[in-house]
């Protein structure tokens, strides 16, 4: 089983190929936009609200440095990435 998103490379004619040529694999293709089925998109949405907010960036280095420490950050929260999980409807695996 394999979940896609509408990523360019998906959708090629080659892919789509594979794919019909495999009875053994299973594509399910996300809509054009569907953040709530996108755990990444509640990762996000706590950098947004925590390590980006209200600042401006100096350059695109100054940006990248702070979206790296608040994923530093979020990597010791457990129970924010889990919560990002569940909020897509898929269940966090037991430790």
């Amino acid at each position: 089983m394999l979940v896609w998103d509408n990523l360019n490379t998906h959708l090629t004619a080659g892919m789509r190929r594979y794919i019909t040529e495999r009875d053994w694999l299973t594509v399910y293709q996300l809509p054009p936009f569907a953040p709530d089925l996108n755990p990444v998109e509640g990762i996000w949405s706590v950098l947004r609200r925590t390590t980006t907010a209200n600042r401006a960036f100096a350059d695109p280095h100054d940006l990248i440095t702070a979206v790296r420490r608040g994923l530093r950050q979020l990597h010791y929260r457990h129970n924010v990435l889990d919560g990002c999980l569940t909020g897509t409807g898929l269940v966090p695996a037991p430790p």
